[in-house]
């Protein structure tokens, strides 16, 4: 009788564990089509904007509506890529005044977890690393399409938008006269439009 208790214990476990590890499992894993996809930002320089990207990054991003427990993100963006179309000013927001990307070639998100706040509308929360400084981040995610790729049999195509706004002097880019905000300003929008696939 005890044997029999015994085992019934240990195969409720088992089942228990199962499930556990089964609504653990990692949510879909989707390709970032770089050729659809785009890192932007813009900043005030007195009243006027300028607008940049990177052009270098990469990240894996695991999404299921129906499994966000298993939904995870990361990306990472290399500083040297800075692109605002002035050459000059690239390479001074390079330089110890701004990202100091001899120190700090990367910035990095990862996700801690997705909440759902409609169909269409996500946040992703997360950390962000700029230089050494680490904050927490939400990043608001809408869909903007689905479907099955017309020219590609078995793909699937996930259209997102991800637009968010960040202080730049929380991390420390802008020293000395550029961490005043009178010429830059503090807040930097981000845009990233993304186009993501995967096998059916």
């Amino acid at each position: 009788m005890v044997s029999k208790i015994k085992k019934l214990g240990f195969a409720v476990v088992l089942i228990v564990f199962s499930a556990l590890s089964i609504h653990a499992q990692d949510a879909t894993m989707w390709k970032i089509d770089k050729s659809h996809t785009s890192v932007n930002f813009s900043i005030k320089h007195f009243f006027s904007s300028v607008l940049g990207k990177f052009t270098e990054y990469d990240g894996t991003i695991h999404f299921d509506p129906k499994n966000l427990k298993g939904s995870k993100a990361e990306f990472t963006v290399a500083i040297n890529s800075v692109n605002t179309d002035d050459k000059k000013r690239d390479q001074h927001l390079q330089s110890k005044d701004f990202f100091d990307a001899n120190t700090y070639p990367k910035m990095t998100f990862k996700s801690t977890k997705f909440e759902k706040r409609s169909a269409k509308d996500y946040l992703i929360y997360g950390k962000l690393t700029i230089k050494d400084k680490t904050k927490d981040v939400v990043l608001p995610m809408k869909i903007t399409g689905e479907m099955e790729h017309p020219m590609m049999k078995g793909t699937i195509i996930l259209g997102v938008d991800i637009n968010t706004t960040i202080d730049r002097t929380d991390y420390g880019v802008g020293t000395g006269d550029w961490a005043a905000t009178m010429v830059v300003g503090d807040e930097v929008k981000i845009h990233i439009p993304m186009e993501l696939n995967r096998m059916k």
